[in-house]
């Protein structure tokens, strides 16, 4: 598989392509969810009430930290999460932005 060209792309390009991959899968967007809804951090309880692996859901977790989504702090031998403030509201501008470039149906085709 050959190296993406993320150079000739711009920073909010590449950004708002880290993070929606990291919204690119189900498991991850349960997490989030779960995450709002408690409106608290997490510690642990994720594999519970979501039904997958604790590796699997640690994964996730991982990648949801690595695009900056999440945050963790360690209390004792746990991890806690919850969704970072910043970067969430940086995620709404840049999709948003997105979206909102699509200007209605073309007459081309």
């Amino acid at each position: 598989m050959g190296l993406t060209k993320t150079e000739i792309f711009t920073d909010e390009q590449n950004q708002l392509a880290t993070l929606m991959k990291a919204l690119a899968h189900p498991a991850r967007v349960a997490i989030l969810q779960r995450i709002m809804v408690a409106n608290t951090c997490i510690c642990g309880d994720l594999v519970g009430e979501l039904g997958l692996a604790q590796a699997t859901i640690s994964q996730h977790l991982k990648e949801l930290k690595t695009a900056g989504l999440i945050q963790g702090t360690i209390e004792g031998v746990s991890v806690c999460y919850c969704i970072h403030p910043q970067n969430w509201k940086l995620l709404e501008q840049h999709i948003g932005t997105f979206l909102k470039a699509y200007k209605g149906p073309a007459t081309c085709c």
